[in-house]
Formats: structure tokens, C-alpha cells, sequence
């Protein structure tokens, strides 16, 4: 379902929305310094940082790889997107790199999250030339994305597929495998996917795992760099590969200062399947 601006009531959005649970857009909210969270989230975002101090850095890091993958597909001639997982509003979200390199970019933002579908009124606003529009849609539901996307989007032409953070709520690899899958398959060849990830390469990033799920908020689910390498199979991957995410094309000015995270990054292009 295409979510227009203003077309969600206040009195709908409280009628969706646990305020006794923490969640992933409001729990990364704050990680980000944002604002736009409950007293329920910080706690469980501090709890977390008291495992796995880095866990405010790596939200970080995960936002700025956001910011040069949007702006290297871009740099390709891409100009639709669909950002999976768009959570609450940062500063250089999608559609404003996007439509700053080329203002007739299209964007379709996916979530579920009744907050950031209302948070979507205010921030979804496109370039004069562009569009911008937001789907209520799950990952687990690929299909519906996608019906979504091309009621925006033209899906015989070139897509770049964001998907930062959001798979690792699904619990299996494997249905993780499928769901790329599915998705990648809706695309046509030239179109790229751009996934990152958090990892399980370190006690202190399971440790922080498992404390968010202690929190009864959905699990999230860290995986061993082989098993993110399988979620890239049959891709042709972008240099420099898979990476921590800091290390994903840096920019110069922060090449040297960014922090091992235990996240990682990678773009990777559809030209590969066949």
C-alpha cells in the first residue's frame, strides 16, 4: 500500500504502536541522536552499549555507508531506488542524495512501523521533478514491495535496492537468501543492490544481540561474514567486496579515522545472473 502524505491519523498511528516495547526505527533513532524516540528505547539502546560500546559508532557508520552507496549508484545513472527499511528521518536520507545528484530520481521507501509511516508526511518531500512515496510493506512479504514499488517506479528500467540493517531480522539465512532473492529477480539486469549487515565477528557484538532481544523487542540476528557472503551469491560485487562497513569506499577525509565496526557493507550488480 502506497502511504501518502497525511493520509495516516494520528489516532491510527497510536492505535498501531507499543509504547511499552522498544523498536528498531526508535532504538536506531537514538543511536543516531535523534529525537524522535520513547523513554523505552533509550533504556534498551544504553543497555545495549554497556556489552558493546561501539554499538553508537557502528549506527554511524551504517548511516554513512547509506550516504555514499546511495551516491555511487547514483554516480551509475540509477535513478530509482528502493530503500527497504527506511526508518525515522536522519539528515541525508535517500531521496535527498538521490535527487541532489539527479532531481527526477524516483524513491519508494518500505516499513511497517506505523511512527515512521506518520513521520513519512513531513520528511518525504521529492525535488521539484522528482517523486518520493512510501510502501507499508514487511520483508518478509517480498511480493508486496514490489507491487508497491511499481505503482511508483518503472521496473523495466534500472533499480538500486537499499537493504541497511533490516535483513538481519529475518531469523534464517536461508529465507534471507530467498527474499533477496525474490526481490533481485523483480529488477531488471543493470540494477544493484546495496546490503550491510551486522556481523557476529566479535563476543561483545553477540553479547549486545542478545541484550536487545532480552528487551522483548523482534530479534535482531548477526551473521558470520559467510553467511553474508551467501546472501550475495550470484551478484557481481562492487569493489572493494564485502567489508566492514567503514572500509566500504570511504571518503577521503574520514578514510583514516573510521573505527572497526563489527557491521558489514557491500554494492553488488545484477549483470552477474544469468
Amino acid at each position: 500500500m502506497i502511504h501518502e502524505p497525511g493520509s495516516e491519523g494520528d489516532a491510527s498511528v497510536a492505535s498501531r504502536t507499543r509504547f511499552d516495547v522498544p523498536t528498531s526505527a526508535r532504538v536506531w533513532n537514538y543511536l543516531l541522536g535523534g529525537h524522535d524516540n520513547y523513554i523505552i528505547d533509550r533504556t534498551v539502546a544504553d543497555a545495549m552499549a554497556e556489552v558493546n560500546p561501539q554499538v553508537f559508532h557502528a549506527a554511524g557508520e551504517s548511516r554513512r555507508f547509506v550516504a555514499r552507496a546511495v551516491r555511487y549508484l547514483a554516480e551509475q545513472g540509477v535513478r530509482q531506488f528502493i530503500d527497504i527499511g527506511a526508518g525515522l528521518p536522519t539528515d541525508q536520507n535517500t531521496h535527498q542524495i538521490a535527487q541532489a545528484i539527479e532531481p527526477r530520481s524516483k524513491i519508494v521507501y518500505v516499513d511497517n512501523d506505523p511512527v515512521v509511516l506518520a513521520y513519512a508526511r513531513g520528511w518525504m518531500v521529492a525535488a521539484p521533478d522528482g517523486v518520493t512515496a512510501c510502501v507499508d510493506a514487511d520483508l518478509h512479504e517480498p511480493e508486496n514491495i514490489i507491487a508497491g514499488a511499481r505503482e511508483v517506479l518503472d521496473l523495466t528500467e534500472p533499480v538500486g535496492l537499499l537493504i541497511v540493517g533490516t535483513l538481519s531480522y529475518i531469523a534464517s539465512t536461508d529465507q534471507a537468501v530467498s527474499i533477496l532473492d525474490q526481490l533481485m529477480a523483480a529488477v531488471p539486469a543493470g540494477s544493484y543492490l546495496a546490503l550491510e549487515h551486522s556481523s557476529d565477528t566479535s563476543e561483545k557484538a553477540r553479547r549486545c544481540a542478545a541484550r536487545y532481544a532480552q528487551s522483548g523487542a523482534k530479534p535482531y540476528h548477526p551473521r558470520s561474514p559467510e553467511q553474508l557472503a551467501q546472501l550475495l551469491t550470484g551478484l557481481e560485487l562492487v569493489e572493494p567486496g564485502l567489508v566492514p562497513t567503514p572500509q566500504w569506499r570511504p571518503d577521503e577525509d574520514n578514510a583514516e579515522e573510521a573505527l572497526s565496526v563489527d557491521r558489514f557493507a557491500a554494492v553488488a550488480h545484477t549483470r552477474a545472473r544469468g
